[in-house]
């Protein structure tokens, strides 16, 4: 049971899938800080050849954070080795309060790319993984005075683009959003489920694995997920079934200042899949279950070139231009090439084909499949 002391998470325990590193050990340590007890359910008991940390690295730094630590080895893909896990932290906590489904596969190709065996993995850690878990430790938040579930997946937004670059890993991940559609209803009342998802790329050794070197600037630090985490986290049980975007919750919340979540203050950050500029909102639940974004899709399928100025078009805001001030212009050659820009100096900013409106602080000249490569995280 979680007092409810200044510190909000003392006493709680969380179980975290894929905690060892990046997002899942973020939120891990934040709640350590108000003492909590935290399951490490990953994965790595050996150093990976390429990848920072393992459960017990994990374990030592919660420890030193001010909260209690249990790694156990998990591979959310084995059910056997999830319910001994939830049955050691029963016995060793006494119950459990919240669940944080963070691990995850990634495997950004298209349909004739993607390997059998990695479209396997996607689908057995993202969604079975995830609906698994939760089921394995529902009995269990059922007993809790402030049960939690926390999916790291992002609204369903049906627009084709997010599917046609990466049709399994999207279905994965949407399937990870369906389960929280699905037990956000059948536990209401009872379990919040919620979805959390960054607005912006986030740095972590997975990103830099997908982005390559120099990728980090335009990321964000993973502070920013843990802090939108812990903000859901501390919520009454009756916040449930919401699609919660990091930094349109922290503004809700009052934070001001989202350079400190910068790896780079003031550099343009890379806006994450699945979000266009129509989710500009959290998606909060209307009064018949969460919403969904269902756009027909374009009549004429835009070039890659084009879909990408259309996708950085809809990123803009305010924000990112008052913390820009920079104008980009872009000789492309190949397909679609001529001269193109992105203004993120003038009023709202703005992209497209063409000359910049105002003259351009940088030119770069590249081929057209670069570019697309570049503003796709390849």
């Amino acid at each position: 049971t979680c007092p409810s002391t200044f510190r909000k998470l003392a006493g709680c325990t969380l179980f975290i899938t894929g905690a060892s590193r990046g997002i899942g050990k973020a939120i891990a340590l934040k709640a350590a800080k108000d003492g909590a007890n935290i399951v490490i359910a990953a994965k790595t008991a050996e150093p990976h050849p390429t990848l920072p940390g393992t459960i017990y690295t994990a374990a030592a730094e919660i420890e030193a954070a001010g909260g209690k630590a249990l790694p156990c080895v998990v591979n959310v893909r084995e059910e056997q080795q999830i319910i001994n896990a939830v049955e050691k932290a029963v016995k060793t906590f006494g119950g459990i309060d919240i669940l944080v489904n963070n691990a995850s596969a990634i495997s950004l190709t298209g349909t004739l790319e993607t390997e059998t065996k990695k479209v396997n993995l996607m689908m057995d850690v993202n969604v079975r993984g995830t609906y698994l878990t939760s089921k394995t430790c529902l009995p269990h938040l059922r007993k809790s005075r402030n049960p939690h579930i926390l999916n790291l997946s992002p609204p369903m937004n049906l627009n084709p683009m997010w599917f046609k670059n990466h049709c399994a890993y999207t279905i994965s991940k949407y399937g990870m959003s369906m389960c929280v559609l699905g037990m956000a209803e059948e536990f209401r009342g009872e379990v919040a489920v919620n979805a959390l998802w960054p607005k912006t790329a986030i740095h972590t050794a997975a990103m830099d694995m997908l982005g390559g070197s120099g990728i980090e600037k335009q990321c964000r630090k993973t502070d920013i997920l843990a802090d939108a985490a812990y903000c859901i986290l501390t919520k009454p049980k009756s916040f449930t079934g919401n699609f919660i975007i990091d930094e349109v919750l922290l503004r809700e919340e009052g934070v001001k200042d989202f350079d400190v979540y910068a790896i780079a203050p003031g550099h343009p950050l890379m806006p994450d899949f699945f979000l266009d500029g129509k989710l500009s909102g959290s998606q909060h639940e209307g009064p018949d279950g969460a919403t969904v974004n269902t756009e027909p899709a374009p009549a004429k399928p835009l070039s890659p070139v084009a879909e990408t100025f259309r996708v950085i078009e809809g990123a803009m805001s305010e924000e990112y231009v008052r913390s820009t001030q920079g104008v980009f212009q872009f000789e492309l050659s190949g397909d679609d090439g001529g001269t193109w820009y992105i203004d993120l100096k003038t009023k709202g900013g703005s992209a497209g084909f063409g000359k910049p409106p105002v003259t351009a602080d940088v030119v770069m000249s590249m081929s057209s499949a670069d570019f697309v490569k570049m503003f796709t995280g390849e």
